[in-house]
């Protein structure tokens, strides 16, 4: 059963930078302390949905729910859009919720980023996040414990822990992980240590694993701003692409 969307919720904006391994992407802000300051209208696709007849007439079947799926990013400044002019339709929800528009799959949006943020970050805001009730969670979240060199043992623990309890709570969510990686300079035995974290969560709590979002868009100049850590827009739409065909799956699930 679908948790329908509030219209009256908004998008959470993230930040997020920075740019040498053992550094935050960004200093975030708490969510709690800037309250409605950080929020703003989600991305809506209500118009592409079919609404049923208020009247009701008997005999045309079942007709279809007027809320578009609700799809919640948990993330960082790579999910918020940090640097970008049109972040709002640049970042790579975003360009989600249009690759599902040409699909016929409206989908509302909401931007849930915080510059700096950790997986541990991302656990202690996760009660006040989801209480925008989405159908879909994808966390992206991660980036910051490699570039700080924090412990693999503690992101496993963190990942884990959002998982659970999302499902615990919120068991109607389906719950998408994207895999990241740690930079190179952390060392070969730390980033291989790393890697190997996404697909254990996965498995073990039985979600969908996003391949690396920055597949083909990391270390590549033309794609990154000057920063050399910050998406540019075709950037984001690349990173779009690698992750929805299994973001896909998820939302078809959630129309049926």
């Amino acid at each position: 059963m679908r948790i329908r969307w509030l219209r009256s919720i908004g998008l959470l904006v993230l930040a997020a930078g920075c740019g040498s391994p053992g550094s935050e992407l960004s200093s975030g802000s708490d969510p709690e302390a800037n309250g409605s300051a950080l929020f703003s209208a989600p991305t809506n696709r209500s118009d592409l949905v079919r609404h049923p007849d208020s009247e009701g007439s008997p005999g045309t079947g079942p007709t279809l729910d007027p809320s578009p799926i609700h799809v919640l990013f948990l993330g960082t400044s790579l999910t918020e859009g940090l640097g970008l002019d049109r972040p709002g339709s640049d970042a790579w929800p975003s360009r989600i919720a249009d690759l599902a528009d040409s699909v016929g799959i409206p989908i509302a949006v909401t931007n849930a980023g915080l510059g700096g943020d950790t997986s541990a970050g991302a656990l202690r805001r996760l009660d006040w996040v989801l209480r925008q009730g989405p159908d879909v969670l994808i966390v992206e979240t991660g980036a910051n414990d490699g570039l700080r060199g924090l412990p693999v043992d503690q992101l496993e623990d963190n990942l884990d822990e959002i998982v659970r309890w999302v499902h615990s709570e919120f068991p109607d969510v389906e719950v998408l992980l994207s895999q990241m990686e740690a930079p190179p300079s952390m060392g070969a035995d730390y980033t291989e240590a790393f890697r190997e974290v996404y697909p254990r969560v996965a498995e073990r709590r039985e979600v969908k694993l996003i391949p690396f979002l920055l597949e083909g868009v990391a270390a590549n100049p033309a794609l990154n701003q000057r920063d050399g850590i910050h998406p540019t827009p075709e950037g984001h739409r690349r990173m779009a692409q690698n992750a929805w065909p299994t973001i896909e799956e998820s939302i078809r699930a959630a129309v049926r």
